[in-house]
């Protein structure tokens, strides 16, 4: 296999008439979906102006997910194109931000949307052609499938050509996009797949948005195996009522969710409104699972399997798992565990030599098929974390430098500790700011925790959720903590600010944005 579609198409072929994706608005078979698919790209390669031969075209959405959104995704692809789906909700200067670096010839958008990406354009004199959804679904209906054009696209192409572009924060404010091969994804869904069984039978809820790469874990896996792709719309993560009928009444079967949705539906007690008494499996990922946020699925859905999946953008979805074979205490840290298979991950020290003793602390660095092709246009961004293994001196080994911590444990599982970035000297000791957050989450009254470090006073800040006191979560801290990570300062907050990618967003809280 060389290219997604032919995931695509091997389900089409097996299961022309079962329901690959669906949302509250429709929903469209693996046959339908194929055939949409190439009706769109036809259309964009005649009247929509993409030469074939010029694979690696960009085409970027500026939409939220729904059925069109899928159709229009794969029709890029059998264009010969990448797609890159832009976050509606940021503000105008990181759209734009983003549009210079990718330089997309169209945008798809919808009826929504499309004003306010317009005004953009206009403002900023780009040329771009947009189309709207509604128009291009219309159009493409009334347009032949021309094989030639399908095929001189298909030939084009190779397995190691961008298949999506991702959009992740940057360090320097400017957004970096992360560019993944098909062949990245062709080797890692069949992997993750088949190490969790899900198969023709099961209906994955989706939860993130296109822009966020949880979602590949739910598109490909769908297309590969023939499962069901349930879409949640964004709004229904703040009705609990709402997505939990969703969910019930769609007999959802698998959840590969962000931690943060999985923690809205437990604080918002959704579970004692309604139980998706379908599910089989429950993996998270993106930040770390509070003990006590996870216990609460556990008590309901107790026959469920429980999945921490850990891995950046830069990786293609996730290099480390670890299924739950036991009860964790609220202040342990769950394992991100081992690598899936054909991947390598192994820690490295601040002088480059490789950490093998348990309980020492080195970078989590990752090698193999599924490392992304770079940073969209940032060959200097790209050469600084994308760097030959120093453990290599005989041949070329790329390898990615996440820039996180962890350690071993004595079972061999990799432990998740926190950021480079999160790692401070203070008061003469270097401090792990995810082990105060660790503790704090774990006390009484406290539904999640987060810290940060105000370098201009040299204090730690804690920001907590719940009922808890503060001084009474000062107390414990100093029972559990020695004086030195005791926070400086303890806020109590409503609900944490959230950045695009669904994470309790550092620099908000930071900037005093909460």
């Amino acid at each position: 296999m060389k290219n997604i579609l032919e995931m695509l198409e091997n389900s089409a072929r097996l299961f022309p008439d079962k329901i690959a994706f669906s949302d509250p608005s429709g929903k469209v078979s693996f046959g339908g979906l194929e055939d949409m698919a190439q009706r769109i790209a036809c259309f964009l390669m005649s009247e929509g102006r993409i030469d074939p031969m010029r694979p690696g075209e960009p085409i970027a959405f500026f939409m939220e997910k729904n059925l069109g959104a899928v159709c229009a995704m794969f029709g890029a692809v059998y264009a010969g194109c990448f797609y890159s789906f832009i976050d509606v909700r940021q503000p105008e200067s990181r759209v734009l931000s983003v549009l210079s670096v990718l330089k997309p010839s169209i945008i798809i958008t919808d009826a929504e949307d499309h004003d306010n990406i317009e005004g953009m354009i206009k403002s900023s004199s780009c040329d771009i052609r947009i189309i709207r959804i509604e128009e291009l679904t219309n159009l493409a209906k009334n347009t032949e499938i021309d094989k030639s054009l399908i095929d001189r696209a298909r030939k084009s192409s190779y397995d190691c050509m961008p298949l999506y572009v991702n959009f992740t924060s940057g360090s320097t404010g400017t957004p970096k996009g992360v560019a993944v091969s098909h062949r990245s994804v062709i080797d890692f869904i069949p992997v993750f797949t088949e190490t969790f069984g899900i198969d023709s039978s099961d209906i994955l809820a989706n939860q993130a948005p296109f822009d966020f790469d949880v979602s590949v874990k739910d598109i490909y896996s769908g297309l590969y195996t023939g499962a069901g792709v349930v879409l949640i719309p964004r709004d229904y993560f703040t009705n609990p009522a709402v997505l939990m009928d969703y969910l019930c009444d769609n007999k959802v079967t698998c959840l590969i969710w962000a931690v943060s949705a999985l923690c809205f539906v437990s604080i918002m007690n959704g579970l004692e409104y309604r139980v998706p008494e379908k599910i089989k499996r429950i993996m998270f990922s993106g930040e770390v699972m509070p003990v006590k946020q996870l216990n609460k699925w556990r008590a309901h859905l107790p026959d469920a399997q429980y999945v921490n999946l850990y891995g950046p953008t830069e990786i293609t979805c996730n290099c480390l798992y670890h299924v739950l074979d036991r009860e964790y205490a609220d202040d342990e840290n769950i394992p991100a565990g081992r690598a899936f298979d054909n991947e390598k991950v192994f820690l490295l020290d601040e002088n480059d030599r490789e950490v093998i003793k348990a309980g020492e602390m080195g970078q989590i660095c990752v090698g193999g098929t599924c490392l992304a092709l770079g940073y969209y246009k940032d060959k200097e961004k790209t050469d600084s974390v994308f760097t030959q293994n120093p453990l290599n001196d005989s041949y070329h080994e790329r390898i990615y430098r996440t820039g996180d911590i962890g350690k071993y444990d004595d079972m061999g599982n990799i432990i998740y500790v926190s950021r480079r970035d999160l790692q401070i000297k203070h008061m003469g000791q270097r401090i792990e700011l995810g082990e105060i957050e660790t503790c704090a989450g774990a006390a009484h009254g406290v539904s999640r925790a987060c810290c940060t470090y105000d370098t201009k006073k040299k204090r730690i800040v804690l920001f907590y959720t719940g009922e808890a006191e503060k001084n009474e979560l000062t107390d414990l801290l100093q029972k559990k903590l020695p004086q030195f990570m005791i926070p400086g300062k303890t806020i109590k907050l409503n609900s944490f600010p959230m950045n695009k990618n669904g994470k309790i967003d550092r620099k908000a809280l930071e900037n005093g944005n909460y």
